[in-house]
């Protein structure tokens, strides 16, 4: 069976009810009938308080697909994006059910606050920045960050309880301005090297994979890139202040 297949047959946790629940219901019961899928129909469990591999995997195409249509139109290099996402860290196979999916979730009108609050309630804060460095990179796969797609991960983040500080962290790492490293790192270019170090440490840990590896080895591995920007941006500084 097919990662993904195991994922939502594993059960998608508190995601199976609430208006994540509502959206993707239809979504997953046609791929029981389609007669494509290796999900076996029934076999999808119900709520359980944490946050499952499967339930995150449809937050994130949830959310995915409302930032997709932001702008107004969907572009294929945004779905080879995620698909080319998908393949290399899930697979092939994975990777096909899943933009079946968001397929049919970008024909649905999507309730971002709603959606919003049911994720905040139940997902933690590293899982939920996560899911922002995600949209980031989806925005972008077109070289450039369209200002309503902006606007929407801003307000999604808001509404996930993002702080507007790890916001402008993620940001950075998708819009390189003068002072980017700085951003990433979450402090000001008049930082001293001790708040520097301070602040990489901070960040190191905050960033880090293990704090996602509930979700698995895949997502974990998949979280590698934000952890690896964080150490890049220091890096950076470090050599612009010429510091041993």
């Amino acid at each position: 069976m097919a990662k993904f297949g195991k994922w939502i047959g594993g059960g998608l946790g508190w995601a199976f009810g609430g208006p994540i629940g509502a959206i993707i219901g239809f979504t997953v019961g046609s791929m029981f009938d389609g007669g494509t899928s290796q999900v076996q129909k029934g076999s999808v469990t119900g709520f359980s308080g944490r946050t499952t591999t499967g339930g995150y995997v449809m937050s994130l195409l949830v959310l995915v697909a409302a930032v997709m249509k932001a702008d107004g139109k969907v572009l294929k290099s945004e779905l080879d994006y995620v698909k080319k996402f998908l393949v290399q860290n899930f697979g092939q196979s994975s990777a096909a059910e899943a933009i079946k999916i968001l397929q049919d979730l970008l024909k649905q009108t999507i309730p971002v606050d709603e959606v919003c609050q049911q994720i905040r309630q139940n997902m933690n804060y590293s899982a939920r920045l996560q899911l922002v460095h995600f949209m980031f990179g989806i925005a972008q796969a077109d070289g450039h960050i369209d200002i309503t797609e902006k606007k929407l991960i801003a307000h999604i983040c808001g509404q996930m309880g993002i702080t507007d500080s790890d916001f402008e962290s993620i940001q950075a790492m998708f819009v390189p301005n003068t002072d980017s490293d700085y951003r990433i790192l979450e402090i000001e270019v008049t930082a001293t090297d001790i708040e520097l170090k301070k602040a990489y440490r901070r960040m190191a840990m905050k960033y880090h994979p293990d704090k996602v590896s509930n979700l698995g080895e895949d997502f974990q591995n998949a979280a590698k890139e934000k952890f690896q920007k964080v150490n890049q941006a220091y890096e950076n500084i470090k050599k612009e202040r010429k510091m041993v």
